[in-house]
């Protein structure tokens, strides 16, 4: 059974950073494509930012380009981060940690989810 582990969310000022981590834990070897979902209160769950299962490439909402960046980390394939720099009021969600060991890029049919982490920026 996999778990994807998420940690780092909080309460930041709006021009502030955070760093998101999800970590994957319970696979057998299988490198997972990796994502970053947010829920806003009253809305459908939206992609943020992914990494590629085979390739080392990154993608990005519009809304994010250029403020966030997600990553693999620590050696391990199956960890990432999202690094959120200049946060906006805009930017308070849920964010979802997402997982798949078959999809290139990770959607929101993807196979494995956490259990998300608030991120709030205040106006």
């Amino acid at each position: 059974q996999v778990h994807l582990v998420e940690a780092g969310g909080g309460v930041v000022q709006a021009g502030g950073s955070l760093r998101l981590s999800c970590a994957a834990s319970g696979h057998t070897g299988a490198t997972f494509a990796m994502a970053w979902f947010r829920q806003k209160p009253g809305k459908a769950r939206s992609f943020v930012a992914a990494v590629d299962r085979l390739r080392p490439s990154a993608y990005y909402s519009d809304v994010v380009r250029g403020r966030f960046t997600i990553a693999r980390y620590g050696g391990d394939e199956n960890m990432v981060y999202l690094q959120m720099n200049n946060l906006k009021p805009e930017d308070t969600a849920v964010y979802f940690c997402a997982a798949d060991a078959t999809l290139i890029v990770a959607t929101l049919a993807s196979q494995y989810w956490g259990q998300g982490t608030q991120v709030t920026v205040p106006p």
